[in-house]
């Protein structure tokens, strides 16, 4: 897709997917650690802005190196746009696994963000295989397997730090 940046690309998908697969681990791990609704809900938001914002920050930060390390000219992405994208993309994912928590109460909230996570994973994984035209099956199972670890840590670590 020629029209498509690849740099806003990497920003787009690197946020869909780190806000996905982390704050699902979070969600999880502090779901799976603590019963009160509200301090789940409030770590998750603040987790979720948090980890958007830093992400931006460093989206920012680390294109702004490459863009001084290049001599050629060739990278012509604005680096307030990239942030931009990370931060939304980020934060727009995260929400997936936060909403269940919002709406439901637990067992089923936390048994209904992993559901909706590892299906945003699967469908952004297969998305990103179409667009790069590499295999989107694979691109979508890999995504998978990715936020299935991170999710299997935060219950990992909920339980043994169960408040």
């Amino acid at each position: 897709m020629k029209w498509l940046h690849e740099d806003y690309l990497r920003s787009a998908f690197f946020g869909l997917q780190d806000g996905l697969v982390s704050t699902t681990g979070v969600v999880v791990g502090i779901s799976t650690g603590v019963e009160q609704k509200a301090i789940i809900i409030l770590a998750s938001f603040v987790a979720v802005t948090v980890e958007a914002s830093s992400m931006a920050a460093g989206q920012y930060s680390s294109e702004k190196a490459v863009h001084q390390m290049d001599k050629t000219g060739k990278h012509t992405d604005n680096l307030i746009a990239g942030a931009i994208i990370m931060f939304v993309s980020y934060l727009l994912a995260g929400m997936i696994p936060i909403i269940p928590i919002v709406i439901f109460d637990q067992p089923l909230a936390k048994f209904l963000s992993i559901i909706f996570a590892f299906v945003g994973l699967f469908v952004i994984g297969y998305i990103k295989g179409k667009i790069v035209q590499h295999k989107p099956l694979r691109s979508a199972t890999e995504l998978l397997v990715i936020g299935g670890i991170a999710t299997l840590i935060g219950l990992i670590v909920g339980q043994i730090l169960k408040v």
